[in-house]
C-alpha cells in the first residue's frame, strides 16, 4: 500500500482532525510555546480519544516516521514538535476530573495547569505544579515537577498515583505501583521516553488560600538577600517555600511606580501553613532582611498566584533555556549571579532558583527516575525576547551566564529546563538510574519510536 493511501486511512480512523502542510491551519498547528522553534511535520495528529493516539502510533511505527508529542506545548527545545514527521498532539484531550471524597484527579494528557487548578480549586484541593499556569500538564509531570508546593509536597511525580498510556506497539496500559511497576517507575521523571500518556492520576491535598507573592530589593542589596536566603530555605519548615528570581519590574500596577523597569532581585514566597500565623512569619522574615523596594505579600487564591505571571509571558515569544543542579550556593557564584543579572538582555529575561529540599529529599534517588534528591536548588536562566531580531542576543546572554555559574553546580539539571544537549548530559541527570532506564526502554520502546526528547537510548539486548 502506497504512503498517499496510508494516509487517507489515518484521517479516516481519526476522530480528531490530521493537519497536512497543504492546508490553512497547518501553520498554527505546528506552533508551540516558544516562538523560536520553527518545525515542519510531514503530519499533525490532533487527537480527541485513545483510539485516536493508538491509530496515530501505529501508523506511525508502519511508516517508519519519527515521531513527537506534544501536549501543552511548552517544552523549551519544542520538542513537541518534529521536522518531517508525524506529531501527536494532544490538546483535545483535556478533560479533569475530580474526586473529592479520595482526593483524587484524574487529568487527560493534553491539559494544562491552568483547568486543572480550576478544577480542584472548587473543592479546596491542589496538585503540586509549576509557577506557569499555561504550561501543560505532561511535560511538567513526566520530567519530574518543580513549583510552589515541592517544599511542601514534593515534586508532581510525588504526587502522581497512576498514568495510562499507549506504547510504541500501540497497547494501551495502565502503570502504577502494582501493573507494569517499573513503567510507572521510568515516567517519574523519564521523560516522554516510554510512551504517549493519554491520562494522569494524580493524589490532590488541601491548599486553597496561600500566603504569597514577591518580594523584591534593588541590586545594591542583593548580595545580603542571597547569602540570607541560602541558609534560611534550606532550614524553613516546609510550608514555606521561596524561589530566587532576577526580574526587570514589569511598567504596571501593582507594582511601584518609581521601580518600574528596574532590574532586581528576591524571592517569590508561597506559605502555605495556617493563615493566622502568616503575619507573624513573614513579619520575623522582614525583620531580619532589608527593607523591599517591591513586597506585594499577602493572601491570594492558589490559582491566581499559579498564574501570576502568565500575562507576562505568553505563547510566541522567543526563548533559549539553561540549566543546572545545585547542591551549595557559594559566594563566588552569588558575585557571578549578580554580574550577569544586572546584563539582563530583555524585560522578560530571567534566572531562577528553585528551592528542591523538604519534601523532595524525603524520597530516595532509587525510588523515582528522577535521581538528583540531593540537590537544594534547581538554576535555570532564560533568555526570553517577543522580538526574534533579538534571538541571538539572548542566546548569547544565557550561555554566557551558564558558562560562568556552571563550575559551580552539579553535572546534571532538570530535564523541564533543558534545551538539546546532547546524550551525555542526559546520562549526567538520570547518574546511576540510568542503566535502569535504558533497560525499562528496550522492553517498551525497543526501536526507540519516541525518540524526540530527551532521549534515552535502548539498553544492547
Amino acid at each position: 500500500m502506497n504512503e498517499t493511501s496510508t494516509v487517507q486511512d489515518l484521517k479516516a480512523e481519526l476522530l480528531g482532525k490530521l493537519i497536512q502542510p497543504n492546508e490553512e491551519d497547518y501553520d498554527q498547528a505546528r506552533k508551540v510555546y516558544n516562538g523560536m522553534i520553527d518545525k515542519h511535520p510531514r503530519l499533525i495528529a490532533r487527537c480527541e480519544d485513545v483510539a485516536d493516539v493508538v491509530y496515530a502510533v501505529n501508523y506511525a511505527r508502519e511508516n517508519n516516521l519519527l515521531v513527537s508529542i506534544k501536549g501543552g506545548g511548552h517544552n523549551g527545545a519544542g520538542l513537541g514538535m518534529c521536522d518531517d514527521g508525524l506529531a501527536i498532539d494532544l490538546s483535545l484531550m483535556d478533560s479533569v476530573r475530580v474526586d473529592p471524597e479520595k482526593k483524587t484527579a484524574r487529568v487527560e494528557g493534553g491539559c494544562t495547569w491552568h483547568k486543572v487548578d480550576h478544577a480542584t480549586h472548587a473543592f479546596g484541593l491542589a496538585v503540586p505544579s509549576g509557577i506557569i499556569s499555561s504550561t501543560g500538564v505532561g511535560g511538567l509531570t513526566l520530567g519530574g515537577g518543580i513549583g510552589h508546593l515541592s517544599r511542601m509536597y514534593g515534586l508532581t511525580i510525588d504526587n502522581l498515583l497512576e498514568v495510562e498510556m499507549v506504547l510504541a506497539d500501540g497497547s494501551f496500559v495502565k502503570a502504577n505501583e502494582k501493573e507494569h511497576s517499573d513503567l510507572f517507575w521510568a515516567v517519574r521523571g523519564g521523560g516522554g521516553n516510554f510512551g504517549v500518556v493519554t491520562a494522569f492520576l494524580f493524589q490532590l491535598h488541601p491548599i486553597d488560600t496561600d500566603y504569597a507573592g514577591p518580594m523584591f530589593w534593588e541590586m545594591d542589596k542583593v548580595k545580603e538577600i542571597m547569602q540570607w536566603y541560602r541558609e534560611f530555605i534550606l532550614k524553613a519548615p516546609n510550608d514555606l517555600n521561596g524561589f530566587f528570581a532576577f526580574v526587570q519590574v514589569p511598567p504596571v500596577e501593582p507594582f511601584p511606580p518609581e521601580h518600574h523597569n528596574k532590574i532586581v532581585g528576591g524571592i517569590v514566597w508561597c506559605y502555605t501553613g495556617p493563615m493566622d500565623k502568616a503575619e507573624d512569619i513573614f513579619k520575623d522574615i522582614k525583620s531580619q532582611l532589608p527593607p523591599p523596594a517591591v513586597d506585594l505579600v499577602g493572601p491570594i487564591p492558589h490559582p491566581t498566584l499559579q498564574s501570576m505571571f502568565d500575562p507576562l509571558y505568553p505563547a510566541g515569544q522567543q526563548w533559549y533555556w539553561k540549566a543546572d543542579f545545585v547542591e551549595e550556593l557559594r559566594d563566588e557564584a552569588i558575585d557571578l549571579h549578580i554580574a550577569h543579572a544586572k546584563k539582563l538582555p530583555s524585560s522578560t529575561s530571567s534566572m531562577h532558583v528553585y528551592p528542591i529540599n523538604g519534601a523532595v529529599h524525603d524520597v530516595k534517588e532509587d525510588a523515582t527516575a528522577w535521581s538528583y534528591r540531593d540537590a537544594n536548588w534547581a538554576e535555570v536562566i532564560v533568555g526570553v525576547d517577543a522580538d526574534p531580531a533579538n534571538k541571538q542576543k539572548i542566546t548569547n546572554w544565557t550561555r554566557e551566564y551558564y558558562d560562568a555559574l556552571h563550575p559551580y553546580c552539579s553535572e546534571g539539571a532538570y530535564v523541564n529546563f533543558m534545551m538539546e544537549e546532547g546524550e551525555d548530559r542526559i546520562r549526567a541527570t538520570y547518574r546511576d538510574n540510568y542503566d535502569k532506564l535504558t533497560k525499562i526502554k528496550r522492553k517498551y520502546d525497543p526501536d526507540n519510536l519516541f525518540r524526540v526528547n530527551q532521549n534515552i537510548k535502548p539498553a544492547a539486548s
